[in-house]
């Protein structure tokens, strides 16, 4: 893919299964998401009330990237999913789509995240603070 590409910011509220999917194991949270559950797919992105995707500004509007939220668009956000593939990698996607989120929410909105120890680099060189004090249950999956 060139960096020339233009790349397309939209909430997507329809997004579907497939290319959730497909975006989800090219990034590699495949690994640790339901991808062969599409019941549950499906469940996540119908219950989520805010999708941002980047498409490519090209014939088909190749999906590259999503962030799939919930928030009360008052107080909080919580970004379950941040999802770029791997070709779209580098060009400034990731934090397209954190930017998008920000401007979807609010100045007034916290964005929250619970990072793959991966990933902990790129949030914290996007401007976002490590919050010690966290707490979760975690899933039985």
């Amino acid at each position: 893919m060139s960096e020339l590409s233009r790349i397309i910011y939209a909430q997507e509220p329809n997004l579907g299964v497939f290319d959730f999917r497909r975006v989800l194991v090219e990034s590699g949270l495949g690994k640790i998401r339901p991808v062969g559950d599409e019941p549950r797919l499906e469940k996540m992105l119908s219950s989520a009330n805010l999708i941002v995707t980047a498409r490519l500004d090209q014939p088909g509007r190749q999906l590259v990237g999503v962030a799939r939220c919930i928030t009360d668009f008052a107080w909080c956000c919580y970004l379950s999913e941040l999802a770029v593939s791997p070709a779209a990698q580098g060009l400034g996607i990731g934090k397209g789509l954190l930017d998008e989120v920000r401007w979807q929410i609010g100045p007034s909105v916290s964005l929250i995240l619970a990072s793959v120890p991966e990933a902990v680099g790129f949030y914290e060189k996007a401007g976002m603070a490590r919050v010690e004090d966290s707490f979760w249950y975690k899933r039985e999956f």
